[in-house]
């Protein structure tokens, strides 16, 4: 049967190159030792030196090697080795032998090492080169950043992701029919076994052949969606004669998609808007090394604001954020690249300060670009959450570095900077015919792997590449930023599908999908605050998220749940009077301000009117329209005091902030594996006399016990103290503290001080694996 090793622990890391590292026997005692998943470029300090796309983080060259042993019994076994992802270029060596590189960073691959292995120690290396810090639009890490895995199986055994299973139909009676293919090694047939949660048998089917399909029919099939995410057990065995030689399991969700041009996407014969957020993969002090349980708070907060939709911008994600989409109910629109042939602008000196730099994937596209989308669709096609691949997310951006006779100057949706000579046709660059070219190959390649899922991408420019033929590769045609074309586009090219790949919070970007039978859904930009893509020196991230870098809620969370819900809600968010009121980053959930000043007041609610009192007396009621965007707004001079926002069934309160009297610590467990791979998020909040946010501090935090501190966020854009400072202020009274896991059973203590001598203290348990 296959027994998979994950092998994250105990690795040896050196930052900067070392000739002779890749030898088995090399002196690698002086190495720091360090656990997977691991972000170099997180522990260094933030330099404006380096790239404000990537967050003015570093990257570098660096080793990285692993001693495992195997045991004397290795004779008809086969042993592979699988990388989650490794930013970038790596290169891969086992006992001294050269595997070969990987460039993509965010690809996962797999190496059969049967033949270099051996009982005994063993010894893994990789070189890491991620020597371009402008290679990409946003951050990306450095290092080996998701999970090293060992398989070991018999010689006849399944292909790596060699089981697919689709839901070909579900009948009116309820029962459904799956197809199950496979692809062996040697293999002589294969059998499936399909269980419930409670671990009962429902369904049973078999094939002969190296290469084959079973199909199972499923009475009484409770479908998969992302109000019930019910998922069943997959037993798959690949047979020899009558002998199980291997053995596999995975999660199988039943479902059907349908996407219509006229009426939308349909989940299990239902028709549903898609209510989606675009998220890139790091996650702040953690860097691109994000364990999975940061991701299910997050995904728990975005579920909680009606969301039920994600895009991985973009790239191919952790395989541990699509099984949570998986378990807790998330449709996935499943990105491979963000560039193609043309490498696009990479700002290093702020977004849109001239000149940029030009690294990035386009450099190893044409060499690459088959084995990563493959490789992406096989890892995937499983998930029941996946229902669109997208081959690219704008390619087509205008003059970046496309151009076409057909428009003589153009800009792009945030090209408010560009250089006259950068907005103009200019021949010898790409000419985006050829984008349609390239389009209809990577079409194919998903086609050939799945033609269950349309195909994608998501256009920055669809009034050209509606004209070029690179609309007319894709199955379904996204549009970033471009609701003005809806309904002329869909009037223009019957039957095709258009949906919005990417838009602003703008509640008017959401009335152009509510009001249209057409428009299934959109993907906001973003779910979650990220790092790079800032507007520079001293900013180190995007403020586009709903969630910011720590998780906490913003006012763009708190518009898009009365937006997107039904449940009685109602929040309150203050600012000052003379900010721009479209920018919501200018509001916070805190009532302070200089004596006088004028504020304005936002009441976010799903109610048709909202009142709002400030220290008891009312300041009026708010009667919203459906147009309104679920904001109903104040202006008032600021004075201490309590704003209370009531509407039927509920209400909320913001108090004036005073100094913090307290620290509470609330960790999201207190009991942990002592795996060294747990992790524990401990918000932490100072508290006023009246146990509301009090004013920021910066607080030291100390950990007694077998256990690591990860890291510290706050989500403040400006905030430059490195990640590996056990300190960090907080912002509006919070932050999180993440704590890992080590090996050793017993309680662990995290400590929390102010420099004004309040302390708090939390105690988390670690038990035996």
């Amino acid at each position: 049967m296959s027994e998979k090793t994950n092998l994250n622990l105990n690795w040896r890391f050196h930052l900067g190159d070392e000739p002779g590292a890749d030898f088995m026997g090399h002196d690698d005692a002086a190495w720091r030792e360090i656990s997977l998943p691991h972000d170099w470029s997180v522990e260094h300090p933030f330099d404006r030196s380096y790239a404000s796309g990537t967050g003015y983080l570093p990257g570098g060259v660096a080793w990285y090697r692993k001693r495992f042993t195997l045991s004397d019994d290795l004779t008809g076994k086969r042993v592979r080795l699988t990388f989650g992802g490794v930013y970038n270029h790596a290169r891969v060596w086992v006992n001294s032998n050269y595997l070969g590189e990987r460039a993509f960073g965010y690809a996962t691959f797999t190496h059969d090492v049967t033949a270099f292995v051996r009982p005994g120690e063993n010894v893994i290396a990789v070189r890491v080169a991620h020597e371009q810090v402008a290679d990409s639009r946003w951050f990306t890490g450095s290092g080996i950043y998701r999970d090293v895995t060992l398989e070991i199986s018999d010689l006849c055994c399944f292909e790596t992701d060699g089981v697919f299973v689709t839901t070909e139909a579900v009948d009116a009676n309820g029962t459904a029919r799956l197809r199950v293919a496979y692809e062996t090694l040697n293999a002589t047939g294969a059998r499936f076994i399909l269980s419930n949660a409670r671990g009962d048998a429902v369904a049973s089917g078999s094939a002969w052949g190296k290469t084959g399909a079973a199909e199972l029919l499923v009475p009484r099939a409770m479908l998969w969606s992302p109000e019930e995410p019910t998922l069943y057990t997959l037993t798959a065995q690949a047979l020899q004669g009558e002998r199980i030689a291997d053995q596999l399991r995975l999660n199988v969700g039943i479902r059907t998609i349908r996407f219509d041009a006229d009426k939308g996407f349909f989940l299990n014969g239902v028709n549903m808007k898609l209510k989606g957020v675009c998220v890139h993969h790091d996650a702040g002090c953690l860097g691109a090394a994000v364990p999975k349980t940061v991701w299910e708070r997050r995904l728990r907060k975005l579920k909680a604001a009606g969301c039920n939709a994600l895009r991985t911008a973009h790239n191919p994600p952790d395989s541990h954020l699509l099984d949570l989409c998986d378990e807790l109910g998330f449709l996935v629109m499943d990105e491979a690249f963000d560039e193609w042939e043309g490498a696009k602008n990479k700002w290093w000196q702020g977004h849109n300060v001239y000149p940029p730099k030009r690294y990035g994937y386009a450099m190893d596209f044409p060499q690459w670009h088959r084995a990563d989308l493959e490789g992406m669709v096989r890892r995937d096609r499983n998930h029941p959450c996946i229902v669109l691949w997208s081959i690219g997310n704008e390619i087509d951006y205008p003059n970046d570095p496309y151009v076409t006779p057909l428009f003589r100057e153009v800009l792009g949706n945030n090209d408010a900077n560009k250089p006259a000579a950068e907005r103009v046709y200019d021949p010898r660059k790409p000419d985006a015919g050829r984008l349609a070219v390239i389009a209809r190959e990577l079409t194919g390649i998903v086609h050939a792997l799945d033609t269950t899922r349309p195909v994608t991408s998501a256009l920055s420019f669809p009034e050209l590449s509606n004209r070029t033929g690179y609309a007319d590769a894709l199955d379904a045609a996204g549009y970033n930023y471009k609701e003005m074309f809806y309904a002329e586009d869909h009037a223009r090219y019957p039957g095709r599908v258009i949906y919005g790949s990417e838009n602003s919070k703008d509640p008017e970007a959401w009335y152009a999908v509510r009001d249209n039978d057409y428009i299934c859904g959109q993907f906001l930009w973003t779910g979650v605050d990220f790092l790079g893509e800032c507007p520079g020196w001293p900013k180190r991230i995007s403020q586009a998220g709903m969630l910011d870098l720590a998780g906490f809620e913003k006012p763009q969370y708190a518009q898009r749940r009365a937006l997107w819900t039904e449940q009685p809600y109602v929040r309150i968010a203050a600012g000052f009077a003379d900010t721009d009121p479209a920018d919501l980053n200018h509001e916070h959930f805190r009532w302070a301000g200089p004596s006088g000043r004028m504020m304005r007041v936002s009441c976010y609610t799903n109610a048709e009117q909202v009142e709002l009192f400030f220290n008891g007396a009312s300041l009026g009621v708010r009667r919203l329209t459906p147009m309104d965007g679920c904001r109903a707004c104040w202006e008032l001079p600021y004075a201490p005091g309590e704003l209370r926002a009531v509407i039927p069934g509920s209400e909320d309160k913001l108090g004036s902030c005073a100094e913090a009297v307290s620290i509470a610590l609330s960790p999201d467990a207190t009991q942990l594996p002592a795996d060294g791979q747990a992790v524990a998020q401990v918000e932490v909040s100072l508290l006023d006399v009246m146990g509301r946010a009090a004013e920021d501090e910066r607080v030291t935090y100390q950990l007694v016990g077998d256990a690591t501190i990860l890291g510290v966020e706050n989500g403040a854009p400006d905030d430059l103290t490195p990640y590996a400072a056990p300190y960090r202020a907080t912002l509006y009274g919070k932050a999180i503290v993440y704590v890992r896991a080590g090996l050793t059973p017993g309680d662990i203590v995290l400590h929390a001080r102010t420099a004004g001598g309040l302390s708090a203290k939390c105690v988390l348990r670690q038990d035996s694996k």
